[in-house]
Formats: C-alpha cells, structure tokens, sequence
C-alpha cells in the first residue's frame, strides 16, 4: 500500500450506499418513541429521494508520517509527510505513533444536499429535519464503504488498521482539518472548503484518519467514547441519553 496518487470514491447511481434507517432515527433523536403511520412514510420516502437524487463523493490517499516533531506548546505533533498537515493532541498521537503510515479520507454529499438543506429549512421545518438526518445517515454511509476500501487495500499490501478517527475527537482540533482538506486537493477533487471557523462546507461532509501498521494495532478493538470528547459538556445526543458514535 504506496503513498501517492489520490483514489476518487464515486459510486454509479445503483452501487450507492443505502441510508441505515435506524441511523436516520437516531439522528433525529428516536429513543423507542411510537410512530404513526404518516411519519413513518415520510421518513422512508424522505430516506428514498436522498439516496436516488443525492451522489456521495470522496477521496482518500495514503502518507507516510512523521511522529518526531511537537507542536508550539511542546506536545507531540504528527506531520502528513510532504503535505502542511499537523495532527497534535495527546489522542491522535496514540492512535498514529505506532503506524507505518496514514490513509487520509474526505467525504462529502456536495453542494445540492447544501442547497436543498437551506431552501427546505425556509419551507418546511418537518421535511427539513428529516433531510438533514438522512443526509447525516448518508454520509457516515458513504464513508464506511470507503473505509472498507481501505481496509481491503491495506489487508492486500499485509497491513493492518485501526479504526478511523476524526479531527475533533478527544483532544485532536479541528482546525487540523485546514491541513487534511489541502493535502487531499479536496477543495478541487470534491468542492471541499473549510470555514473560518474549521468547520466543513458542504456542512454533509467527513474527514478522517486511518493508521496502517505492520502487526496488530493495539487500538484496533477500540471504540471512540465520550470521556475526552471537547463537546462533552454540550453534546445534542448525550442529552437525548445516547452517543454519536452509534
């Protein structure tokens, strides 16, 4: 498994991903609620028109690491090779130090989902949040079948993975996705930008990190959790009493 050449991830209208129903719940903040009939219709029809009209594109590309380096305030800092991406916190440096290298990945559903999201946030609150869940759904979709991806590649070149991680978990910033969306030539590959604020436009959109290791990784079993997340104290799906991590 090279470092190199960007892979494009853009599936043919019948091999999209479908959106996980219960995922699309979840986001809605479904916790065993009844319900009736109509909405229920409506969800699936909803759930129906996004994956027919919707099209997921993405990109992922493997770098080399370098784990030697520390950041302004002396904590460790690992570096995309030959790209101006910096990963530090304590978090991701636990989860790549070990790796060989890094796959990097960019997903995202494209300005129609972002235009669709405004026009329907000014018509119809009920249908607005309904799209928005499927298009949650949808992407974190999109983004496990290039996370297969990825894992078939690096089991064909004798590597093993771990699971992805994401800027904002634990204490990695957001702000390292600047460096990951220019590494990957997102912004002309899929439209990616980011925000003054760090954040992704198109909002449906995901960045992540995959480590590639040369034995078993000793996170491999290991599952994101709530203890070290910086939006712990404000997080939508604690207060609803469940996680965003499924």
């Amino acid at each position: 498994m090279q470092t190199g050449s960007p892979v494009l991830y853009r599936p043919e209208a019948g091999a999209r991903p479908r959106i996980d129903r219960a995922e699309m719940l979840r986001y809605l903040g479904y916790a065993g609620q009844t319900i009736e009939p109509d909405l229920a219709r409506r969800i699936e029809l909803v759930a129906e028109q996004t994956e027919r009209d919707i099209a997921p594109r993405g990109v992922w590309q493997v770098f080399d690491l370098d784990a030697d380096g520390a950041d302004d305030r002396g904590l460790p800092c690992i570096r995309l090779a030959g790209t101006a991406a910096r990963l530090t916190g304590r978090d991701i440096f636990r989860h790549l130090r070990a790796a060989r290298r890094c796959a990097v990945l960019a997903c995202t559903l494209g300005m129609e989902s972002e235009r669709r999201l405004r026009t329907l946030a000014g018509q119809s609150p009920l249908e607005s949040a309904l799209f928005d869940a499927a298009c949650s759904a949808y992407v974190e979709a999109a983004v496990d079948r290039m996370d297969a991806e990825v894992g078939r590649a690096a089991a064909e070149a004798g590597l093993a993975r771990n699971r992805r991680f994401s800027c904002g978990y634990g204490d990695c910033p957001i702000e390292a996705q600047d460096g990951i969306v220019a590494a990957l030539n997102a912004g002309r590959l899929l439209g990616l930008t980011v925000t003054p604020t760090h954040l992704l436009l198109p909002t449906k959109s995901v960045t992540a990190l995959i480590g590639l290791f040369e034995g078993e990784p000793a996170d491999a079993g290991e599952r994101p959790g709530c203890g070290g997340c910086r939006l712990r104290g404000s997080c939508a799906f604690r207060a609803r009493g469940t996680v965003c991590y499924g």
